[in-house]
């Protein structure tokens, strides 16, 4: 399976983000898209995932069913500022969520099976959502994409404001469920793309260009990408 993104441009008002853009994703990879502030990462997700109108570009999903224009159900959108309703439990809202779409979740699984996944106490998942923890939220957030399968998965900075041990748990999380799905993970920390992606995505001058994780092993080599983002204007 692969995505690829084809003459994408952005602009908003007389400023351009995104420019000419021609990438492939493929499936069974985290790809981290590194970037300064501003640069255009989450302008990226959002162009991907139809939240806002583009200049140019086509986008396409080439699977078993063969290469067909990307559509919104392909994707799952994770932001770095979980959206969650507040006035139901986290064990009513999952629950919903599975009896409003249970016609299209492939391998339905019972509640306490996804809980399981994303270790959530018991005692967590009775109380409301509005007294979740940010981290709490976030493994909520993840589990509804779990449930949906959709091929296509964005995180938008999820990780950045997470303690140590939800980072981890997450990242393990990820690891797994990378084999059937095309996962696009947003940072501008290097050191956290370098630990949990299988290549590196760079956004500078409005442009992305993958680069092999392996292959910048090396101080001079990191320090070429952060030289390289230095010199990035767009923020």
């Amino acid at each position: 399976m692969k995505l690829e993104v084809i003459e994408l441009s952005k602009s908003y008002g007389k400023k351009e983000v995104l420019k000419d853009v021609n990438i492939t994703f493929e499936e069974g990879k985290i790809y981290g898209l590194l970037g300064r502030n501003g640069a255009g990462k989450t302008t990226f997700f959002n162009c991907l995932n139809r939240d806002v109108f583009v200049d140019e570009g086509r986008f396409y999903l080439d699977d078993e069913f063969g290469r067909n224009p990307l559509q919104t159900h392909d994707i799952g959108y994770i932001l770095a500022t979980p959206v969650v309703p507040e006035f139901l439990t986290g064990r009513e809202f999952i629950q919903f969520f599975i009896d409003i779409n249970k016609e299209r979740i492939k391998d339905l699984k019972d509640v306490d099976y996804y809980f399981n996944l994303v270790q959530l106490k018991k005692e967590d998942q009775n109380i409301l959502l509005k007294d979740y923890s940010h981290g709490m939220k976030n493994k909520i957030q993840i589990l509804i994409h779990i449930i949906a399968n959709p091929k296509v998965i964005l995180l938008d900075e999820p990780l950045t404001s997470l303690d140590i041990i939800v980072q981890e748990e997450m990242k393990s999380l990820l690891k797994k469920m990378k084999k059937d799905h095309i996962i696009i993970f947003s940072t501008h920390i290097l050191e956290l793309a370098m630990d949990l992606c299988d290549e590196l995505v760079i956004l500078s001058h409005k442009k992305l260009e993958i680069m092999d994780k392996n292959s910048i092993s090396s101080k001079k080599q990191k320090d070429h990408i952060i030289q390289v983002l230095k010199d990035d204007k767009n923020d």
